[in-house]
């Protein structure tokens, strides 16, 4: 696996490095010790899975509020997402800021978000499905937001009128 900087600090962008042959390839998505040695302790006690049917659909900016804050790594395992991460930390010197990155079953690349981040997506093609993988249980009461297009976050979004839930149209702007 290579981890690529991706100027938040904590966060990574990871591509696989295949073993290619006739049969087509394998690779190691997750290894505890090479997350370690770059910091990442991350112990993971649940899987997601999201399916969504139609191009530009939104889901986010989501993150789950202190004390069961959670780190997440999420794939693309099926169609297209373009998948963003902010960085709500209060204290960070990147706090607000923004990286984005497309994922798919194609490039097989994944996005490790430590905890403190906001993470959300758009659908670039239909029948997307991304596979989460959490270090903390799903408390529903922590569930917060932000929303999607936060003048303050001001994230470049690609074209396409987003479908969203009624819950994420309505996160409130971000409070500076």
């Amino acid at each position: 696996m290579r981890f690529v900087e991706t100027g938040l600090p904590g966060a990574f962008l990871i591509e696989i490095d295949p073993l290619v042959d006739g049969r087509g390839l394998f690779a190691r998505t997750y290894c505890e010790r090479e997350f370690r040695d770059r910091g990442i302790g991350m112990r993971m006690v649940q899987c997601s899975t999201s399916f969504n049917a139609r191009r530009n659909t939104v889901r986010g900016m989501h993150f789950q509020a202190e004390p069961f804050a959670e780190d997440k790594l999420v794939r693309c395992t099926r169609g297209a997402i373009y998948d963003v991460i902010v960085d709500m930390r209060q204290g960070s010197p990147t706090r607000l800021k923004w990286f984005a990155a497309e994922l798919s079953q194609d490039n097989r690349r994944s996005i490790f978000l430590p905890k403190g981040f906001a993470h959300g997506f758009k659908t670039l093609t239909d029948h997307s499905e991304i596979f989460y993988q959490m270090s903390a249980f799903y408390e529903p009461a922590a569930g917060q937001g932000v929303r999607w297009n936060d003048p303050a976050l001001n994230i470049d979004w690609p074209e396409g009128e987003p479908l969203l839930s009624e819950r994420d149209k309505n996160y409130p702007d971000i409070e500076i």
